[in-house]
């Protein structure tokens, strides 16, 4: 049983969250033109969002970091997105130097010893190449959603990100169920390794599937105790940055902030 038989249904609220959805991707190119970029990690919620950019032809490029510890299902999907949609995704890989400074000092594996080690292991093959990929832009675009954690919960339509630029969450309110609602509605291309328990999906040593009742980030970095981020994602719900969408939706279609999505395995409900 797939993903899309486990979790896919279509939930009260789903059109009006979609449109809602529609109109932030709309006022981001609007907004920002040319400076506008979705930084896509190729999840199934980046592949939603590619899917409403081409789909609404809406002119906002698409960029992704190849960490060099992708699985090869993740990377598949770049050449799947190009021939599906005709957009180009730009590849943003870590300065090949510096990967090989740091695995002579600390090994290849080093993720493994220390929360120190393995965060500056993504600093090296993620915020580099990050920092890289958003010079000259104005906003990007991501799929954050305030199911996904705790640590996320608050996520708005807009915040500012912390270095100048606007970080667009066009998915904030969806709902797991709502993810995968559209992907079945649309044929949307998505990673395979969902289908294997895998709802969020990183670097190939740093990811494993989850069990019932785990937390939806469980399977990242899960020999932490941590707040399961890499930094890519560090600040939330800046002063003056919030779209005027975040408070036009409905309190009564808005995600539960109270607490984790956790795995369940008939509906992929939180449980």
């Amino acid at each position: 049983m797939g993903a899309i038989d486990l979790y896919a249904r279509k939930t009260a609220g789903f059109d009006e969250r979609l449109a809602r959805t529609v109109e932030v991707l709309r006022q981001a190119a609007a907004d920002f033109g040319p400076g506008a970029l979705q930084s896509t990690s190729l999840g199934v919620e980046d592949m939603v969002i590619t899917d409403l950019i081409a789909r609404h032809q809406l002119p906002i490029a698409l960029a992704t970091l190849d960490t060099g510890k992708l699985h090869a299902q993740t990377l598949a999907l770049i050449p799947r997105i190009e021939q599906r949609y005709g957009l180009e995704v730009e590849v943003f890989a870590p300065v090949n130097e510096q990967v090989v400074h740091f695995v002579r000092a600390n090994g290849e594996e080093p993720m493994y010893r220390s929360v120190e080690l393995r965060k500056a292991c993504c600093g090296v093959r993620k915020l580099e190449p990050l920092a890289r990929m958003l010079t000259g832009r104005t906003a990007w675009i991501t799929g954050l959603r305030r199911e996904q954690s705790t640590n996320r919960a608050e996520v708005p339509f807009r915040e500012d990100d912390g270095q100048g630029r606007v970080k667009v969450n066009p998915l904030a309110e969806w709902t797991w169920a709502d993810v995968w609602h559209y992907v079945q509605a649309n044929d949307v291309p998505y990673n395979p390794l969902h289908d294997e328990f895998m709802p969020s999906i990183g670097c190939a040593p740093c990811t494993r599937a989850i069990a019932v009742g785990e937390d939806f980030r469980a399977g990242r970095w899960w020999w932490e105790d941590s707040s399961k981020e890499c930094g890519l994602h560090a600040t939330h719900g800046e002063p003056g940055a919030t779209s005027s969408l975040d408070a036009a939706a409905s309190p009564t279609e808005s995600v539960s902030q109270a607490s984790p999505l956790t795995f369940n395995a008939t509906s992929g409900a939180s449980a």
